[in-house]
């Protein structure tokens, strides 16, 4: 048997907490999803002003970077034409995200979650997304 360590309700509060705080700083209003260590949905926000559009991206981008460990944004580089996964954009029945603002929640090593968040540039989105797991870490 596998004992496995996952985001709960509570952890993800205190994510969104976070990259909400983050989002109000930088002045752009976010759409930010938490994902458990399945890529199942625990929490979800749309501040007011998040675009609507972004409600499924973050939410993707969150189950792309719990589901496969990885940050979206590093797909997103590798997934360019010549690239070695070149059109992986498209698999997983299209959710699979390979813009930044996704990001795995690491604990001890394992991957115990992740962080989508949509509305700004890839560049703002990581920074919101950094910004709840900096959250969560404090409080570990």
């Amino acid at each position: 048997m596998m004992t496995v360590t996952r985001l709960d309700l509570n952890d993800a509060t205190v994510m969104l907490a976070g990259a909400r705080a983050k989002a109000a700083e930088i002045g752009v209003p976010m759409c930010i999803a938490i994902t458990d260590d399945g890529g199942n949905l625990v929490a979800f926000e749309r501040m007011d002003g998040g675009k609507v559009t972004s409600i499924t991206i973050a939410i993707d981008k969150s189950f792309t970077a719990s589901g496969a460990k990885k940050a979206t944004h590093e797909y997103g580089a590798i997934s360019q034409p010549e690239g070695p996964t070149h059109g992986i954009n498209s698999a997983i029945g299209g959710r699979l995200m390979v813009v930044g603002g996704g990001l795995p929640v690491m604990v001890d090593g394992a991957c115990v979650g992740g962080i989508g968040v949509s509305s700004g540039t890839p560049a703002q989105d990581m920074q919101v997304a950094q910004a709840g797991i900096d959250e969560l870490m404090a409080t570990l």
